[in-house]
């Protein structure tokens, strides 16, 4: 008698849907497949999505998101979730509030802009984020950008991110990356939970098509998670994931080509 199939580790992705395959939803299933762990989604928002920017964005209403996620969990259960685009203060509302009563750890990535600069988070949904989602993330991750939003502080350099971390802390979640790709020099990114530091460091690769990496990345940390991996060492491997990825990215469309999510297989 065959034994049956062992179940992969389960991750829920929390996000919005890009046309392009590059980011959002997309990348984010993608990321799970490749990582080994079987991806669950609910959809918060549709946008029409290229690799030249954002053309249009449409909400889902609160109770569809409520129902999607009361699906997943009721059911089939999670042992990581991540969260991403999340466009409206009602929406990050309701988000936190159903992670807050799951028994999982949660990746929050505070999605603000798109890589072509598009805004994908309302201005009045800022304190939202602040004072409801951050505190029940086990992990932030918020890009430069993502920061000043959030904070008010401009990062330029090394010593910027720390204080940038101290102010992200300060709302609530037990860890932040710091991710400072923006900035000139090696790609280095700051983990730290107030008291201890890892500062993740890897190649700058002369690739523009980038496009996904923060989702990438934020949607790796929650598989190394739900495989039982302590923080420290899930975004070490997010970050070997998504550097690879970066390196393999290639070009789609007429703009930011995406990252590549399958080259740990892919043969070019």
């Amino acid at each position: 008698m065959t034994a049956p199939a062992p179940i992969p580790p389960r991750v829920l992705t929390v996000a919005g849907s890009d046309s392009g395959g590059g980011a959002g939803i997309q990348a984010d299933l993608k990321t799970m497949l490749a990582l080994g762990t079987h991806g669950m989604s609910v959809l918060t928002a549709v946008t029409a999505q290229n690799s030249l920017g954002v053309q249009g964005a449409w909400e889902l209403p609160v109770d569809a998101v409520r129902a999607q996620y009361r699906s997943v969990v009721d059911d089939i259960g999670v042992q990581a979730v991540k969260t991403g685009m999340l466009s409206s203060a009602a929406l990050v509302d309701t988000v936190a509030e159903l992670l807050a009563g799951t028994d999982a750890p949660v990746v929050v990535d505070p999605v603000g802009v798109s890589k072509h600069g598009d805004a994908l988070l309302a201005a009045e949904a800022l304190d939202s984020v602040r004072t409801k989602l951050l505190p029940v993330a086990t992990v932030a991750t918020p890009n430069l950008d993502e920061v000043t939003q959030l904070t008010g502080v401009t990062v330029t350099d090394e010593p910027g991110m720390r204080r940038a971390a101290a102010e992200i802390l300060a709302y609530g979640p037990r860890w932040v990356v710091i991710k400072g790709g923006h900035l000139p020099g090696e790609a280095v990114d700051l983990l730290t939970d107030g008291s201890e530091e890892h500062w993740l460091r890897a190649p700058r690769h002369d690739n523009r098509h980038t496009h996904g990496t923060g989702c990438t990345l934020a949607s790796a940390i929650a598989c190394g998670l739900a495989r039982g991996q302590d923080v420290p060492t899930a975004v070490r491997g997010a970050k070997e994931y998504v550097t690879g990825a970066i390196r393999a990215g290639f070009a789609l469309g007429g703009g930011i080509g995406p990252v590549d999510h399958g080259w740990l297989s892919t043969v070019r």
